[in-house]
């Protein structure tokens, strides 16, 4: 019997020209549906189960093809817009995102609303077709650069904090929008403050209906928790957006020799399992000690086990699957750093060029510097147990304002107007 990896591969083989270009075998993907076939077939996919998807990428990969674009826009937009949006919405913005030619970022967080989301202070005032943001998001992955963003704003400040809020489809290339780098430990600029000073959107790209975005942000977090727990096929990528440099790249420059050839000694390059490669390492280094063995079968079995795990949050079915992978990610980073620290010995110290040129080139460095991440972003650890705790445990909420209290009586909130931000009293 054919499977859908083997359909998938079949269809790639007969189609795929390394001398295209990546925005070419985008288009080529979507026009077979294989771009995100997840998703519904009346938005543009197959209507596939997460498994599914899984199965038809591994036959994209065993045809050594470039993957389709990736990122935020796929991950969480797509998916948000294909369950809630109209299927005029679902024409403009799908496309786009899946052929690669407009890219995404989330909106979502705020400074003093980071983990109780619902407290969202942004405001979003409506004078006819047009909607006026003012504001400012923090930890925005991505931002510069991007075309859109996953905004959820305050909508309505007399409706209690999780009613009166708007998922909107906000244009991020307009004058009313600073986008301020946050420069990590790493070096690099990943997160961003996102500033909007009487920026404007469209009544049209309100996604789900006015006031209900509360419940499209759930669908959103809930797309974003299973693909951060993992379980996913990787594919050699390329960067997507209007600001691209890699559309008008050959799709070959991109291929799946190049993807496990490049960077060698490096354990995405050689693609085994982060804790084999650490052993590989501690021998040639001769630190393979027994008990530095113990630790690194326990980074293998934490390894497999969330593999297992995010296998079963693509299929959807296990409440809070999603939630407890995404606990186990930010703990398998700290492993990674630990163990990886041990199988290097004194190497770990180094970094920049010295790192580069020393065991595992730079690798572990990097993973140690970044480790404290993935306990943020996506929800941190501790947003994480509340859910599991409260929706899926059962046990006692947080003591917490009578749920029908509007947003504008709760205690001490900050009001945008403008460039100032006001305390907001009223109701104490």
């Amino acid at each position: 019997m054919t499977t859908i990896r083997d359909q998938a591969r079949s269809w790639a083989e007969a189609n795929w020209d390394p001398e295209m270009t990546v925005a070419q075998w985008w288009e080529c993907l979507f026009e077979a549906r294989y771009c995100l076939p997840s998703l519904p077939e009346e938005a543009f996919g197959r209507g596939y189960s997460r498994q599914e998807e899984n199965e038809s990428r591994h036959g994209l990969r065993d045809a050594g093809t470039l993957g389709p674009a990736v990122g935020i826009s796929t991950m969480m937009a797509a998916p948000t817009i294909a369950a809630h949006g109209t299927p005029e919405q679902i024409e403009r913005y799908i496309p786009p995102m899946l052929t690669g030619q407009e890219s995404w970022c989330q909106l979502f967080s705020e400074p003093g609303a980071g983990s109780d989301l619902a407290g969202l202070q942004t405001s979003a005032s409506r004078d006819g077709d047009i909607w006026t943001i003012n504001g400012q998001k923090v930890w925005t992955s991505l931002a510069a650069g991007t075309d859109y963003g996953m905004l959820i704003a305050r909508s309505d400040r007399d409706k209690p904090k999780h009613a009166g809020i708007t998922w909107f489809a906000f244009p991020m290339r307009q004058a009313g929008v600073d986008i301020r780098p946050l420069v990590e430990m790493t070096g690099q600029a990943f997160f961003n403050e996102v500033f909007m000073d009487d920026a404007v959107v469209g009544h049209d790209a309100v996604i789900g209906a006015v006031n209900d975005g509360w419940r499209v942000a759930n669908t959103t977090l809930m797309h974003e928790r299973a693909s951060l727990a993992g379980s996913g096929v990787m594919l050699p990528f390329a960067s997507a957006g209007r600001d691209s440099p890699d559309l008008d790249k050959p799709a070959g420059s991109f291929s799946y020799y190049r993807f496990e050839t490049r960077n060698s000694g490096s354990n995405e390059a050689k693609r085994l399992p982060t804790a084999v490669w650490y052993h590989q390492i501690s021998t040639e280094l001769g630190l393979a000690t027994a008990e530095r063995l113990d630790v690194r079968m326990r980074l293998y079995i934490s390894e497999e086990v969330n593999r297992m795990l995010g296998l079963r949050a693509r299929q959807g079915t296990v409440p809070a699957v999603g939630n407890l992978g995404k606990l186990a990610m930010s703990e398998i980073a700290r492993m990674r750093r630990e163990v990886g620290n041990q199988s290097i010995g004194a190497a770990g110290m180094l970094s920049g060029a010295d790192a580069n040129a020393g065991p595992g080139k730079g690798d572990i460095q990097r993973k140690t510097l970044h480790s404290p991440a993935p306990a943020i972003y996506g929800g941190t650890d501790q947003v994480q147990r509340n859910i599991i705790g409260e929706r899926f445990l059962g046990l006692p909420k947080e003591p917490a304002p009578p749920p029908d209290t509007p947003f504008k009586g709760l205690w001490g909130v900050n009001v945008w107007r403008g460039r100032r931000k006001e305390r907001w009293y009223e109701g104490g």
